[in-house]
């Protein structure tokens, strides 16, 4: 099943930014995973949640999404994305079960 990860960047160094969003799309693909909303328009429709910068990534499942996100290659990208941004909510969530 299908994992999803989301989360609320705030960039507040797009140079550093651009860095490391070319560092980790290669990553991100040879986890399995892909991109699927990379900082597009949105409107909020309902709730006082006021995202800056969506983010959501899919994994082929929660195990593959984590093994990424806990990896040595992913540990040192996200020190770069922790440099140039604030992360105001990340989650990982598995797909619908039928």
């Amino acid at each position: 099943m299908a994992a999803y990860a989301i989360l609320d960047v705030e960039i507040r160094d797009m140079e550093r930014y651009r860095e490391y969003m070319r560092l980790v799309k290669p990553a991100i693909e040879a986890a399995g995973g892909r991109y699927l909303v990379r900082g597009g328009a949105h409107k909020v429709v309902e709730g006082d949640w006021f995202p800056r910068r969506l983010v959501v990534l899919e994994f082929p499942g929660m195990d593959e999404l984590l093994r990424f996100y806990l990896s040595d290659e992913y540990q040192a990208l996200k020190a770069l994305r922790h440099q140039s941004s604030t992360t105001h909510g990340a989650v990982a969530v598995e797909g619908m079960v039928e």
